[in-house]
């Protein structure tokens, strides 16, 4: 009778378990987000060739190739860049206006992550460091939120700011490397000290051993069709080297622990501490989905040094690519195949050197904004007295010292409009952009959009300069950098691979602010309350 008693009871509670059981939401063990800090979109083509087939060609084969996938702010910058993939947002609105900027309320200077309440964890002065500044959440906050913080959420990059702004605000840790010591370190925001795994990864000095084998070409050297010569004009040189060719002398840069920035190693060194902090922290192993936010940050100090034609970022990319491959596996093996989710992008892009444009044809300079500041510092001069009434040019906008205005008692209108006035008379510049009175700019509704966009009154100068296509502020006539409206620029890679991810690609308009709708909708998760993307809906049907 008790075993007819038992036996009926289960009839009736089966179907509350299995019921249970199945309601729990879908959603991978883990997700991985890949930022290639400076990766131009053509990239993924450029040596498209010479990858192999278990790295950005699996991704590109096996997952869904956003092929058109835009930034619609500006400046386009590291900061703002790893900001808008993970809050869906554009500055006007999270606020992280630029790498730097000042604040026009106090006058005071900024660094975009900088936050002068918390005390380093393993390190020097790099680790005064928190999100503090960014004031909308993220896609990693919101799985925090939707999980009662049950997820975990760590972002990891050699640039603080590139593990700090994605991993969000209730993040569970964020390292970044300090040049200091060599070493992983982090801030008291999130720890009183570094875990144990941490401290053992860092005491490995993987720096030294990596650096140890000097940089040289992964193939023979005449096989890298795709650039031009090794000795060229147009790239900078490392320090303590007579020339911007290989083999790089990486064993003699050993006692300066920043110099791993500027060679691929820094990429290996990432995707260690990636793999180290998924084996200790367990990522992706218990019924919670977990977030690893993980940003290259080596490809964007080689493009700087040495531009897109250079056999250094061939190299670095083809070495990428392994690196990307060697991430795959391990994740297929600790997390299994079907499990995780990926995807991969880049901050910003990047220009073709000036001078080598220039040298072939096309119309192209790096202006030294410095230079230009002074410049017009002396124009002003003439008309309101000897002062700097102009603070600085940096992102491509005019910011006023507002403090000698007001001292002077000078005229702000009469200021602004000449200084308007004198940049259309510059040679070089496409657009002079009234912030303060948008409607009165007659410009492309594309650069209108995209300065509205980028404008954060508080941290944002009050006059917008767009130079003309191929020109660029830039400190050097060597390497390149970022920071415009111009697709080379903002016309960034989207891949999406793993769970649930279907196979295609699409060319119609998709937006970095995309990403984060995107894997809310994938994660049945709130979108980042800043959000002003649009679900990707070939990737979740």
């Amino acid at each position: 009778m008790k075993i007819h008693k038992l036996g009926l009871l289960s009839l009736f509670l089966y179907p509350a378990f299995n019921a249970s059981a199945q309601s729990k939401v879908p959603r991978p063990k883990l997700v991985v987000g890949i930022v290639a800090d400076q990766m131009r979109w053509d990239y993924l083509y450029r040596y498209y060739d010479r990858y192999g087939s278990g790295g950005l060609k699996k991704l590109m084969a096996e997952g869904y190739n956003c092929q058109n996938t835009m930034i619609s702010y500006l400046p386009s910058f590291t900061a703002p860049g790893h900001t808008g993939i993970y809050t869906g947002s554009v500055p006007a609105l999270h606020g992280i206006a630029g790498n730097d900027w000042i604040d026009n309320r106090t006058g005071k200077e900024w660094y975009c992550t900088e936050d002068t309440t918390v005390k380093s964890v393993g390190g020097g002065a790099a680790g005064l460091m928190s999100p503090a500044n960014m004031l909308a959440s993220t896609i990693t906050d919101e799985l925090r939120l939707a999980t009662n913080f049950r997820a975990k959420t760590i972002g990891i990059s050699l640039k603080d700011r590139g593990a700090i702004l994605p991993a969000g605000h209730m993040a569970t840790a964020a390292y970044w490397y300090d040049n200091e010591t060599g070493n992983f370190i982090t801030s008291t925001y999130y720890m009183q000290a570094l875990p144990e795994w941490v401290t053992q990864f860092n005491s490995r000095s993987l720096n030294d051993s990596l650096m140890q084998t000097d940089w040289n070409t992964l193939y023979p050297i005449n096989t890298y069709h795709q650039s031009i010569a090794d000795n060229n004009p147009y790239e900078g040189k490392a320090k303590g080297e007579s020339a911007p060719v290989f083999p790089h002398r990486t064993s003699a840069m050993m006692k300066d622990k920043g110099a791993i920035r500027s060679t691929p190693f820094g990429n290996t060194l990432t995707r260690m501490m990636a793999e180290a902090c998924i084996n200790a922290e367990q990522l992706g192993m218990d019924e919670e989905t977990d977030f690893l936010a993980l940003s290259f940050s080596s490809t964007d100090y080689i493009g700087h040094q040495y531009a897109p034609n250079s056999i250094e970022v061939e190299d670095t990319y083809l070495r990428f690519d392994k690196e990307i491959e060697q991430l795959l596996n391990f994740l297929d093996k600790k997390i299994g195949k079907d499990n995780y989710v990926i995807f991969l992008t880049a901050d910003h892009g990047g220009a073709h050197n000036a001078s080598f444009l220039s040298d072939n044809g096309l119309p192209a300079k790096a202006v030294t904004i410095n230079l230009v500041n002074a410049e017009l510092n002396r124009f002003l001069a003439k008309e309101f007295g000897d002062t700097a009434i102009v603070r600085s040019l940096m992102n491509y906008q005019v910011f006023l010292d507002e403090n000698i205005i007001a001292a002077h008692h000078l005229d702000r209108s009469r200021i602004r409009h000449e200084i308007m006035q004198w940049f259309r008379t510059q040679q070089g510049v496409t657009y002079v952009i009234d912030m303060e009175d948008i409607g009165q700019n007659p410009l492309p509704s594309l650069l209108k959009d995209m300065t509205v966009n980028g404008y954060y009154a508080h941290r944002s100068g009050s006059i917008q300069i767009i130079l003309d296509p191929a020109w660029y502020s830039g400190h050097a006539t060597t390497g390149t950098t970022h920071g415009s409206w111009n697709p080379y620029d903002t016309h960034i890679p989207l891949l999406w691979y793993g769970w649930h991810i279907r196979k295609g690609a699409t060319f119609k308009t998709t937006y970095m602010t995309d990403i984060a709708a995107t894997l809310a909708a994938l994660l049945h998760i709130q979108a980042p309350n800043a959000s002003i993307g649009t679900v990707i809906n070939e990737i979740v049907q």
